[in-house]
């Protein structure tokens, strides 16, 4: 099975917010795999994933960094893949590295996920997917159904809470 998707970590210390990238990619049925490099220690190592991701074929890379946050414009600077960026919250409460990952020049673009926010780049990862794959489609439709449901039954549940001034 050939990964569709990279999800690179500056440090192995993101893994806890790439965690659940993975988490959300495995439960679509989406081959991914893992790297940790970084763009101010292992320049060249990036350099050349990102010159040969395409013919690799990777389809989508999300890359995460915190603080001077490099990683996800390095890369988008060498492949024509879209790239999502994740902040890491490792200063500066991340706003650093989102202002770094968000602030790209023209012609170059990052698109950007809030600040750990490792699920949300891997629900942005399958819906780019499920343009050209329609089983995965299917399945990101049951989930976002699956979220609905969540969020009813929740409301349903709050008709239980009583106050002595709430009127539902």
């Amino acid at each position: 099975m050939q990964p569709v998707v990279s999800i690179i970590m500056g440090s192995t210390s993101d893994l806890p917010i790439l965690k659940k990238t993975a988490d959300f990619l495995e439960k679509m049925e989406v081959p991914f795999e893992m790297n940790a490099l970084s763009a101010h220690r292992t320049p060249a190592e990036v350099e050349q994933f990102a010159r040969t991701a395409q013919s690799r074929g990777l389809k989508v890379i999300i890359a995460a960094a915190g603080m001077a946050a490099a990683l996800p414009g390095v890369i988008a600077a060498m492949t024509p893949l879209p790239v999502i960026g994740i902040p890491v919250n490792s200063t500066l409460e991340g706003r650093d590295a989102l202002l770094s990952i968000v602030q790209m020049p023209p012609g170059i673009s990052v698109a950007t996920v809030g600040i750990n926010a490792g699920m949300n780049a891997g629900v942005l990862a399958v819906q780019m997917l499920a343009l050209s794959d329609p089983a995965l489609a299917e399945r990101f439709d049951g989930y976002r159904k699956g979220l609905v449901e969540k969020i009813v039954k929740a409301n349903d549940e709050l008709k239980e809470v009583k106050y002595k001034f709430k009127t539902n």
